[in-house]
């Protein structure tokens, strides 16, 4: 598993560069505890809860490895929408 890559599909890849420099692998992330993450700079409590809930859910296999980012759709991106209205339908 892809320490890095997870972290990043969780948002929190600012921790890439310490998980690294702490050799904290796959084998370490699955006993990580509140203490450790302390200990690793992340001072966070959000931070900390996520990564200990992601943890937890690798633990039992109820998540993929990587969790996907949801990106808006294209008219929240601020890109038009494209009508569902069928070609030729009279606007009421």
């Amino acid at each position: 598993m892809d320490v890095a890559a997870w972290l990043r599909g969780l948002g929190l890849g600012r921790y890439e560069q310490t998980f690294r420099e702490n050799d904290v692998d796959a084998e370490v992330l699955a006993d990580l505890t509140a203490e450790d993450l302390v200990g690793l700079g992340v001072t966070s409590i959000g931070h900390r809860r996520k990564l200990l809930a992601a943890i937890a859910a690798l633990r039992t296999g109820s998540v993929p490895v990587t969790t996907p980012r949801m990106t808006a759709p294209a008219a929240v991106r601020g890109q038009p929408c494209r009508s569902l209205r069928r070609s030729g339908a009279k606007s009421r």
